[in-house]
This record gives structure tokens, C-alpha cells and sequence, in this order.
């Protein structure tokens, strides 16, 4: 009798998760939006939240703190100790209150995500560059699950602090230091908006060494023709753009495709039907043609609470595809959870390609034609691996 209710148990229990299941992939989306999407209205902040980015306390990542995350190295690599350029780093959303439409003076979950991504992602470039990372007011995650007039507020608000924090880091560098801008997700999204509106077509652009812009749709005729930069067309390429979107197979890209149809470009031209650039971070340029296993350097795998990981190389090849999606192949077992809707791998955009990244940064930085002492630092660490 025993046995059979054990039995009865684990089926119901198995009948559960299957419904769930079931009901996630026919509905996911929509239940996303409901558990996430603030239902409040929004509210400018008070003055009194707005971060002084003058202070070191308003950034996560900057070179005058006495440690960051951004600094983590796995085993082999280490930071340049005399750095010769500047990282630019914008996070990637690491907020998910309903109650507030932007991130809060204090949250301390929501930091301690931000350092997850300042790991598995910015210390790619720790290689090369003193890595600057502001702690602005990022809008929640349910602004981008949601066509409300709220939404657009608190990205806009967001941005401000972007563009706030840039002009410190900017006052901060010498004026012949190469720059590299990095980012994620929401981060792309607005460092896309700072290069078509404080750096296209200054003198300033120079100075780009590249932009990573990882993680969000760019078109290739709605959005690049005001971005005053190229596509990276070749591995030694400098002053160019790159931009990937990570999914296995089968991918199911009509979530982000339907939401990037809707959209007016950067070029002020309509994105619907357009072309999206896809780099491939195996060979750092924008061809179709697939890249083998043994051309990824190393995917960083996280630990059990994020705080680290470990490099496994050759393990994922990758492929640009006609959609503008970079195809991973089947779904990777090293990578399982937070794989959201249509085997989007999102959020490891970064971690899979993170040796390749690395070495993609120090290539660029030296046929842009860096500093001294970057070019003794990349090479000490090049030596320690």
C-alpha cells in the first residue's frame, strides 16, 4: 500500500512538472510579463538618488578601487598590471523589481548579479584595459517586456546615468588613451545610443579601439549608418563594431525578431525586415562561414554560485547564420541554467567565447597601436598563461 501511494506521488509530481512545462512553452512569454513587469507608476527619483559618478562609491569597476570583480581572472590569465587603455563596461540588466521601474540606491541582490556579469563578462578585458563600470540606474527587466510609456522613462533615465558616468571616465583618461566600449543587453542598448549621440563623428571616435556591443539586435542599414562606426569585417580590424546573439539548436529567434521589427532605427529608418549583424567571436569578423570547436580558446563555465569558473577549450564551435543569429549548435550541458525562451543563450554571450574575447581585445589593441606600457603589460601576461 505504501509503495503503490509512493508511486501515486511521484506521478502526480511528474504530472506537475510536465504541465509546467507544457504551460511554460505555450505561454512563457506571457508569464514572464506578468511576474516581472512593474505595476506601479513611474516615479522620477528623487534628487538625492541621483549618483555623483565623481565619487568611486557609484562605480563597480573603476582602476583607483581597491579590488573589483572585474579583476577576476581564471587560472592561467592575469590583469595587466600598467594598463595602457581604458574599458568603458555597461552591465547588463541585473534587476528584476516590480515594485521600482529603475534600479534602487540599495540592492544588494541586484549587485551582487552585477559582479557575477563584471566576472563572467568585463574581465575579459582585463587583459589589456583598466576596466571602468558605473552602478547606474539600470531600468528593471520587465521595462523590456512591456510597450508602456513607463518603460521608455526608465530607459531614458537609465541612459542619462550612462551618459553621466562617460563623461567622468572620459574626464578621467589622458587625451591620447585608446578607449574600448563594452557591453550587454541593456548595456549594448545604451552605449548604441551614446556612440550615435556623443560620439560619431568627433574627434573622439578615433580613440575607439572597438565597441563591443554584445547581446542586443543592431540593423545593419536602420541602426549602423548612425553609429559614425563600421562592422568588424576583420580579426586586426580597430575602430569597428561587433555584436553577436547566442542560440542553440533548435533556435526559436520570432521573440526577438518580432520585437526588433517593431522598432524605428538609430538611422531614424523602420528595422522591419532588415538585416542584423552577427560577428562571430571565433574568428572575429562578420562571415558565415562556421567555425570549429577547436578555434574557441576557452569557455568560461561558472561555479555552483557564479563566483568563478573554470575554462574549457574547444568545446563550442559557432556559425553566423542568415537571421542574424550565431548558432552554437545543439544545446551546450555545461550551460543550463537561465536559458530563456527559443535556446537563447543570452546570458552567456560572453562566458562561452570568453578566451576568444580576451584575445580579440589584446589583437585589436595592438594593431591599433597602443602605449608602451600596454604593450610590456599584455605581453607579461601573455607569458603567465
Amino acid at each position: 500500500m505504501l509503495a503503490r501511494r509512493f508511486l501515486w506521488i511521484i506521478a502526480i509530481i511528474i504530472m506537475i512538472v510536465i504541465a509546467a512545462a507544457f504551460a511554460y512553452r505555450l505561454f512563457g512569454v506571457q508569464l514572464i510579463r506578468v511576474a516581472l513587469v512593474p505595476g506601479v507608476e513611474f516615479a522620477a527619483p528623487p534628487a538625492p538618488e541621483t549618483p555623483d559618478f565623481a565619487a568611486a562609491k557609484n562605480w563597480l569597476a573603476r582602476p583607483d578601487l581597491p579590488t573589483d570583480a572585474a579583476r577576476w581572472t581564471p587560472e592561467g590569465y592575469s590583469a595587466a598590471p600598467r594598463p595602457g587603455i581604458a574599458v568603458f563596461y555597461v552591465l547588463p540588466t541585473a534587476v528584476f523589481d516590480r515594485n521600482r521601474w529603475n534600479l534602487a540606491p540599495v540592492d544588494v541582490e541586484a549587485d551582487k548579479r552585477s559582479n557575477i556579469f563584471l566576472r563572467s563578462q568585463a574581465s575579459a578585458f582585463n587583459g589589456v584595459a583598466a576596466i571602468w563600470a558605473p552602478r547606474y540606474r539600470q531600468a528593471t527587466f520587465g521595462a523590456f517586456l512591456t510597450e508602456k510609456p513607463e518603460a521608455a522613462r526608465a530607459i531614458d533615465l537609465a541612459y542619462g546615468d550612462v551618459l553621466a558616468a562617460f563623461e567622468v571616465f572620459l574626464a578621467a583618461q589622458p587625451k591620447d588613451r585608446p578607449i574600448i566600449l563594452a557591453g550587454h543587453s541593456q548595456g549594448s542598448l545604451h552605449l548604441l545610443r551614446l556612440l550615435k549621440e556623443q560620439i560619431a563623428g568627433t574627434p573622439l571616435a578615433a580613440r575607439i579601439v572597438a565597441v563591443y556591443s554584445i547581446g542586443w539586435p543592431i540593423s545593419l542599414t536602420a541602426d549602423l549608418p548612425a553609429l559614425g562606426l563600421p562592422a568588424c569585417s576583420g580579426p586586426d580590424q580597430t575602430g569597428c563594431i561587433m555584436s553577436w546573439q547566442s542560440f542553440a539548436r533548435p533556435a526559436d529567434y520570432s521573440l526577438v525578431r518580432e520585437s526588433f521589427d517593431k522598432g524605428q532605427g538609430l538611422a531614424d529608418l523602420p528595422r522591419r525586415g532588415t538585416g542584423i549583424l552577427c560577428t562571430n567571436p571565433l574568428s572575429g569578423t562578420a562571415s558565415a562561414k562556421p567555425q570549429p570547436l577547436s578555434a574557441n580558446l576557452g569557455s568560461l563555465v561558472p561555479n555552483e554560485d557564479f563566483s568563478g569558473g573554470t575554462l574549457i577549450a574547444k568545446g563550442l564551435g559557432a556559425q553566423c547564420l542568415a537571421s542574424g543569429i550565431l548558432d552554437i549548435g545543439e544545446p551546450p550541458v555545461a550551460y543550463t541554467a537561465y536559458v530563456l525562451p527559443g535556446n537563447n543563450y543570452h546570458v552567456y554571450d560572453y562566458a562561452i567565447f570568453w578566451a576568444n574575447v580576451r584575445a580579440d581585445a589584446e589583437r585589436r589593441a595592438g594593431a591599433f597601436g597602443t602605449p608602451l606600457a600596454l604593450q610590456e603589460s599584455a605581453a607579461g601576461a601573455a607569458g603567465e598563461r
